[in-house]
């Protein structure tokens, strides 16, 4: 992260970037476009390839008070599961979550326990995982759908319901799979989205190599 040269971080630039973002979020190649934008809210965005039997899908936390730093593994190559994880640390950074303490905020297994419904958390995980469910879909808009369409959860209302919503079927196929714990539930809409993110990256890992000094 200290290798890349960014702007002055700006949280009213990343706020609104982040509103502008869902644009986004109805096909994968778009994907290719955030770490442009994460650098010019000086924002240091990086990817590092998951170690072995390692669960951290993202990091968020600070060289300094003006130098947040969002980290991502890509431990699930999902688009679904790509623009959760982002969101997830992007509301630490706009909270300022690990700045005073001087620590990393550190995910691991999101997708265990994402949402309202996940019992005993911290509050600032809890609100980060709010935040990114509302990014990809509107609760009260899913909620509906979900209560409309329970139990019987067809490929074609998906894709109507994503399409109203401007997104990739994606989204909505993840979440529906987190609610009910139907994990194989048209998996076929989880497509990958690393090739379109890395190659705009600093991306240590998956056949790259970032040098590190001292």
């Amino acid at each position: 992260a200290k290798c890349i040269a960014v702007p002055k971080y700006s949280r009213a630039d990343l706020i609104k970037s982040t509103e502008h973002m869902r644009e986004l979020l109805q096909e994968p190649e778009a994907a290719r476009n955030l770490p442009r934008i994460m650098t010019e809210c000086g924002i240091r965005f990086v990817l590092v390839e998951p170690l072995p039997k390692a669960k951290i899908d993202g990091v968020a936390f600070w060289l300094d008070k003006y130098s947040p730093v969002i980290g991502m593994s890509f431990r699930f190559d999902r688009l679904d599961n790509f623009w959760f994880v982002l969101r997830h640390e992007i509301e630490h950074i706009l909270n300022e979550d690990g700045l005073k303490q001087e620590t990393a905020m550190i995910d691991t297994d999101i997708e265990a326990c994402s949402g309202s419904h996940c019992g005993d958390i911290p509050e600032e995980e809890l609100k980060a995982n709010n935040a990114a469910a509302e990014f990809c879909i509107p609760s009260n808009k899913l909620e509906s759908f979900i209560r409309r369409k329970h139990p019987f959860y067809y490929e074609k209302d998906i894709l109507a319901f994503s399409k109203i919503n401007g997104v990739h079927p994606a989204l909505v196929v993840g979440q529906i799979q987190n609610r009910t714990k139907r994990y194989d539930y048209l998996r076929n809409y989880l497509v990958k989205v690393r090739q379109f993110v890395a190659p705009n990256s600093m991306a240590d890992g998956w056949g790259q190599t970032v040098p590190i000094t001292s």
